[in-house]
């Protein structure tokens, strides 16, 4: 039996639980259902289990803005998070409209029906006139793996944050940690409290940026207030960057150089190859990172891997790093639409020959949005202006009538066009091939500034020029 709904929203994590208040609040006509592939709600903050998951934005724009935060952490623990977004989902009745273990696989749209028909994997389908995927941009079932050479003949155990497993005992052993980014930012402090030394190894360093936990101010001005100034200083720190990277690169480093040990020399181990903000900002709560190594019980080795040996690592230099627990802190594998095989009346839809249409819609495909956050700043700050976008892009269409709405980029305005993304990172350099682009055309590009975005994205005209509506007599 064919289920059908007006609106599918693909994942129950941040995204798709922000979504469903929208629609409930500003669709309240429009039936939905949140499909979501686990068996328990949460997305990324029920997957990452390893020590020390945290956030790596403030809380009080990573959170929702019509449920603010109201504890005193600005960067609070994965599990909080997860607590929040759960409560989140049951005091609004989000939670009853989960089906859980529906992982979509196929999504084919038909223009004279004006529908999407969605399967599953395990073969359920479901119709609905608009597709909301809200699945994020990396795959669930397994993080970015590189195959180091020798890695089969170490002795020890080798995981990956992405499935840490619940019996792994570090208490008093060696930990190398590979990577520099924010997860191995996180694991360093997080395992030195229990492990007998832990080494964070590096190929090349990241920024970073110590700040408090707390949030003295939120005693001070309401939680809205607080995001509010947040955002603002999140924007300006960026704009910064962009502008005079040098001045910020240096106050950076300087920051860093203030918290090290003596015995820890800036370069080559914080002071990265690349400009602020090419890559993300690592956050470091209250120094932690800094005050693992200066307690002795974490060291930074900045070098590139030769093999993995019975008992450690080997660098090309000679060093020898002994370990019985080796952290491979690679990063995430990106996908697109969560790989959801997608077709319109027949034809496969190929992600890299598509540009985006206002950061969330797609050149040729109707009726579907892909909620794709911010990489400069809180991902809910552009989800919540997008879930809001498509709510408004609803009610357009219920109003005049309009069974499908689908963005149409000039010909003019078709090039290879730039990346998705604009970041450096190692994760959307390796995704670059399967990501779609944007063109320079106003609607068409990704700005990535949320004081720009939140204007565009509110008070626009729907009927901008660049979409096409479409009256089959089905009813939207």
């Amino acid at each position: 039996m064919t289920e059908h709904v007006e609106v599918l929203v693909v994942g129950a994590g941040l995204s798709g639980i922000g979504a469903a208040y929208r629609l409930q609040t500003e669709c309240p006509g429009r039936s939905y259902a949140i499909l979501e592939a686990r068996d328990a709600s949460g997305g990324t903050w029920d997957l990452f289990r390893y020590p020390g998951v945290r956030s790596d934005s403030d809380m009080f724009t990573l959170g929702y803005p019509f449920r603010p935060w109201r504890q005193p952490e600005s960067i609070a623990a994965g599990g909080t998070i997860l607590d929040y977004l759960r409560d989140t989902a049951a005091e609004y009745g989000i939670d009853k409209q989960i089906r859980y273990g529906r992982r979509v696989v196929g999504a084919a749209w038909s223009t004279p029906e004006a529908r999407w028909t969605v399967r599953t994997a395990g073969g359920e389908e479901w119709t609905c006139s608009f597709l909301y995927v809200c699945t994020g941009y990396y795959r669930y079932e397994s993080g970015h793996e590189v195959d180091f050479p020798g890695r089969g003949g170490f002795a020890g155990a080798t995981v990956h944050p992405q499935h840490w497993p619940g019996n792994l005992d570090y208490a008093g052993k060696r930990v190398v940690i590979i990577g520099s980014g924010a997860t191995a930012v996180t694991l360093v402090p997080a395992m030195a409290e229990r492990a007998a030394h832990v080494t964070m190894l590096q190929r090349s360093p990241s920024y970073l940026l110590a700040l408090p936990t707390g949030e003295g101010a939120v005693k001070r001005l309401s939680p809205r207030l607080v995001r509010a100034r947040n955002v603002f200083l999140a924007w300006a720190l960026y704009q910064a960057s962009r502008r005079w990277p040098e001045r910020v690169a240096k106050a950076l480093r300087q920051g860093v150089a203030k918290q090290l040990p003596a015995d820890v020399p800036m370069d080559p181990h914080f002071v990265p190859r690349y400009g602020p903000w090419d890559q993300r900002l690592c956050i470091v709560p209250d120094g932690d990172l800094f005050a693992a190594m200066r307690s002795g019980r974490a060291s930074v080795v900045t070098g590139t891997i030769d093999t993995f040996t019975e008992d450690g690592i080997r660098l090309t230099g000679g060093e020898h790093l002994p370990a019985d627990v080796i952290v491979t802190a690679t990063g995430l594998t990106m996908v697109t639409f969560g790989e959801i095989a997608l077709t319109v009346d027949g034809r496969e839809i190929h992600s890299p020959d598509l540009h985006v249409y206002k950061g969330m819609m797609f050149d040729g495909l109707p009726n579907l949005a892909w909620c794709v956050g911010y990489t400069n700043a809180s991902w809910t700050l552009r989800a919540d202006l997008t879930s809001r976008y498509v709510c408004r892009l609803l009610n357009y269409m219920a109003r005049h009538r309009i069974d499908a709405a689908t963005p149409v980029l000039p010909a003019a305005a078709r090039d290879t066009g730039r990346p998705l993304m604009d970041l450096d990172s190692g994760y959307v350099r390796r995704a670059a091939a399967i990501l779609p682009r944007q063109s320079d055309r106003r609607a068409w590009r990704m700005r990535n500034n949320y004081l720009l975005d939140l204007p565009r994205m509110r008070l626009s005209r729907i009927d901008d020029g660049d979409m096409r509506f479409a009256r089959t007599g089905t009813g939207a």
